[in-house]
Order: C-alpha cells, then sequence, then structure tokens
C-alpha cells in the first residue's frame, strides 16, 4: 500500500484558505469590523443654503462643540439611533447634527458619545465632532445636538455612531 504525501502546493493552498476564512471572521456578520470597533451609519445632506457664522457666533460654537473622543467607550447593542439629521440653525449653532437615541438595556449606562464625521463633496473628512451625555438609566431615550464647525456648504454627507460605556 502506498501512503500520498500531500504536495507543497496543496498545503500552501490549504494554510492560505484557512487564514482568509480566519480573517473575514474577524469582520463579523455586520461588516463593522473587529469587535468593539463603532458602526457608522451615513446620514445626507441637502444642498443648504447658509450663511457662515459671524466671528462672535463662532467663537460661542467652538466653545461648545466637542472634538475630544471619550476613551473606554465601546459599541453597545442595547444603545441606538432612533433618528439623526442635518439641522442648519439659524443662530451660533449653525451647521449641527440632531438626533434621538434610545438606550434598552437594564443596567445604566455611564457615558454615551456620538460621534459625527463630515465629508466635503469629493468624500475628504473634514471633521469629527461629538456630544456626550452621563448617566443614560434603561429604557430612556436622550436628544443630542452635535455641533459641527464646518460650513454648511463645505459639508456634503456625514457619518454617525453612538458608543458607550455601561456602568
Amino acid at each position: 500500500m502506498t501512503r500520498s504525501t500531500p504536495s507543497r502546493r496543496f498545503l500552501l493552498t490549504a494554510l492560505g484558505g484557512g487564514a482568509v476564512t480566519v480573517l473575514a471572521g474577524c469582520t463579523g456578520d455586520n461588516g463593522v469590523g473587529i469587535e468593539g470597533d463603532p458602526h457608522y451609519e451615513n446620514g445626507t445632506v441637502d444642498d443648504v443654503d447658509g450663511e457662515d457664522r459671524s466671528p462672535e457666533e463662532l467663537t460661542a460654537a467652538q466653545s461648545l462643540a466637542e472634538q475630544e473622543v471619550t476613551e473606554g467607550v465601546t459599541s453597545l447593542d442595547d444603545l441606538t439611533l432612533e433618528a439623526h439629521e442635518f439641522v442648519l440653525e439659524d443662530d451660533y449653532h449653525g451647521s449641527t447634527v440632531q438626533g434621538v437615541v434610545e438606550y434598552t438595556g437594564d443596567e445604566r449606562v455611564d457615558v454615551a458619545e456620538v460621534r459625527v464625521r463630515v465629508y466635503t463633496d469629493d468624500g475628504d473628512q473634514i471633521g469629527r465632532y461629538l456630544d456626550t451625555t452621563g448617566d443614560l438609566d434603561g429604557g430612556t431615550a436622550w436628544e443630542f445636538q452635535v455641533i459641527l464647525l464646518e460650513s454648511p456648504t463645505d459639508i456634503a454627507d456625514y457619518d454617525i455612531t453612538v458608543l458607550g460605556t455601561p456602568t
């Protein structure tokens, strides 16, 4: 009886196929990427005909616009974006993304954070902004407002995610 030994080509093919399978498993079934990475939803910006903020309005907006992300927040299944839209306010707020986050979990969320990335017509990211809240109890909703410092005419679209830190 002759024993067949696998060829080098067979072994390389089998190992390569296994590596692809393992790496494909890292993306999860929802395309999120490595576990814990945020999943961004797309948002649209209709053609807006808004004016830039005055220097005084820009100073006020800069003092309220959040750009520093919170360390330790992650995707939570019970924390969802129920609605979001681009809104152009005619005061110092200017360009904003507003909406509602719902938390359906039982335990309190220590920090909840909405992150918005804004893009030009060419798809270039021109900013990242956020809004945060603390102590979000289960079964509650949070109405957020993310202030964007970009001119409304520069923003073509945005994407958005919500993250949190359970207590």
